[in-house]
């Protein structure tokens, strides 16, 4: 019988099996290629009503009484027949829309954090199949600030309370859980990696085909033997859809290694690229709300953070909880 969730290997093979057939020379259309400032809050937040809820219960509440661990959680463990039809609506958003949605309003302060999670992974569970976030099997990311040096180049960002820088994760979706929000600042900013490539393709064309070959990713793994970086392609065009991966920071700090490819022309598409996605208009910022959970893909969304201040206490620091998904 197959795990009930993916390795970090297995997961990042599946994101990178991307359809290809050519380059894309002329614009790429359709509902990913949206503009931050043509985006309403109605049409990405979905709300969950009280009947939503309590079948999250139920369903929460019959995980609890067999004492199931995530890893060994199914999705017939965690029967949602009433929310079947919006998952699958939710699941199609991801994959063929937009790309983004926030879901609003679960109850995660009645429930706490424990119960939080095990709903988060069932709900994982109905959207498509989680996986680990690293070699070491971690299920659900903790993205809280651990007083680690922001500073640091090499330093997680997700463990400060320092900016992140735009990239994508390993996954086909991610997704964001909050369960406490910081004292000021820590926006979620996305952007449609679709609509910055089109800016790209307009301003500088000499650099797009570039995007479809290799660049070198920063292993960034400095206690494990082997070569420290691996080629990754950030553009992949198929069937009439653009699949990008991007990562800023591990993009920029391979070159760190003296047999990298990254010279002159890979840093002026970094700094052209990342010049698009940054310019007001084009990117979408929001601010979570405790229980909200952020769901975007990967293949057509690029996410970053603003700097926050967290508050004194321990017991109110910003706290999110990241869940990665294979939607194949």
């Amino acid at each position: 019988m197959d795990a009930a969730y993916l390795s970090f290997a297995e997961q990042a093979l599946r994101y990178f099996d991307r359809p290809h057939d050519a380059i894309a020379r002329e614009a790429v259309v359709g509902p990913s290629a949206w503009r931050g400032d043509a985006q309403r809050e109605g049409d990405w937040i979905v709300t969950l009503d009280a009947p939503a809820i309590h079948e999250l219960e139920l369903a929460r509440d019959a995980v609890r009484r067999r004492g199931l661990g995530l890893g060994e959680m199914r999705r017939e463990d965690f029967p949602l027949p009433g929310l079947a039809a919006a998952i699958r609506s939710w699941r199609r958003e991801l994959e063929s829309g937009r790309g983004f949605l926030v879901l609003r309003g679960l109850p995660v302060g009645r429930w706490g954090a424990d119960d939080a999670a095990l709903v988060y992974w069932g709900l994982g569970l109905h959207l498509g199949r989680p996986g680990a976030q690293n070699a070491m099997g971690d299920l659900l990311g903790h993205v809280v600030d651990t007083g680690e040096d922001a500073e640091n180049p090499f330093v997680r960002r997700y463990r400060t309370a320092g900016d992140i820088a735009y990239h994508c994760d390993l996954a086909d979706a991610v997704g964001l859980l909050c369960l406490r929000t910081a004292r000021r600042g820590g926006a979620s900013r996305i952007v449609s990696s679709v609509a910055v490539y089109n800016q790209l393709l307009r301003r500088r064309p000499d650099l797009v085909e570039r995007l479809y070959e290799p660049m070198a990713l920063d292993r960034r793994d400095e206690g494990q033997s082997g070569p420290g970086w691996v080629p990754v392609i950030p553009c992949r065009y198929g069937a009439g859809r653009l699949w990008t991966f991007y990562h800023s920071d591990y993009f920029r700090s391979a070159a760190r290694h003296a047999d990298a490819p990254v010279g002159a022309l890979e840093r002026e598409i970094f700094d052209a690229y990342e010049a698009i996605a940054s310019e007001p208009g084009i990117y979408l910022d929001m601010q979570f709300e405790p229980g909200d959970v952020q769901l975007v893909s990967n293949h057509v969304v690029l996410h970053a953070r603003t700097a926050y201040e967290d508050w004194p206490e321990p017991e109110r620091k910003r706290h999110l909880l990241r869940l990665w998904l294979t939607l194949a």
